[in-house]
């Protein structure tokens, strides 16, 4: 009996977390005023977690901070945009990404806040609020409120060791090719 309760509230929970991403999926998301479709098939992905260096497994899995101005991307000028190193999902784009001169990658804003859960963090003797991935459930930062006033007063200060970045060239090929939107100008196709 126990057996067969279990599947069935595995296969509802199932459902409802299909139905929630699909339904999720068909929310415009992006760059104010332009939209981007989502893909759904975003999760923690147990073969990519296998395949995290020692630094990119302890800031992703053990939510740790790796050291300033000694990361991959705090000084990436390149368009293009960051995605969870574990999930894939889409997290920052490099148009709101500022030298914010604490030496990790700081972003004004994601790509979709839905993508990015916010939680408290008393870790340290402080309180902070983390930043994590809603799909992969990686620890990627945290959130300050010291960002630039005209762009939202936020600073998302995130781990390089928790991104992956792909170049606006290489977004087709990567499969993030409907991201290339928030990178035309406000004018284009008007």
């Amino acid at each position: 009996m126990g057996g067969e309760y279990n599947r069935a509230a595995e296969r509802l929970y199932l459902c409802v977390q299909v139905r929630s991403t699909w339904f999720r999926s068909l929310t415009p998301q992006g760059r104010e005023g332009r939209a981007v479709t989502r893909q759904t098939q975003y999760h923690k992905n147990p073969e990519a977690v296998s395949r995290l260096d020692p630094e990119q497994y302890r800031v992703t899995q053990q939510d740790g901070t790796e050291r300033p101005f000694a990361n991959a991307y705090w000084d990436n000028h390149e368009p293009g945009i960051y995605v969870d190193v574990v999930s894939g999902e889409p997290l920052f784009a490099s148009a709101d990404k500022y030298d914010s001169g604490t030496g990790w990658p700081s972003f004004t804003k994601p790509i979709a806040r839905t993508n990015v859960v916010e939680r408290e963090d008393s870790g340290h003797g402080m309180i902070r609020t983390e930043a994590r991935s809603l799909h992969g459930d990686s620890h990627l930062g945290h959130i300050f409120p010291d960002g630039p006033a005209d762009k939202g007063g936020l600073r998302y200060c995130i781990n390089s060791a928790s991104l992956r970045f792909i170049h606006l060239d290489d977004l087709e090929e990567a499969g993030y090719g409907e991201y290339r939107t928030l990178f035309t100008s406000d004018t284009e196709g008007k």
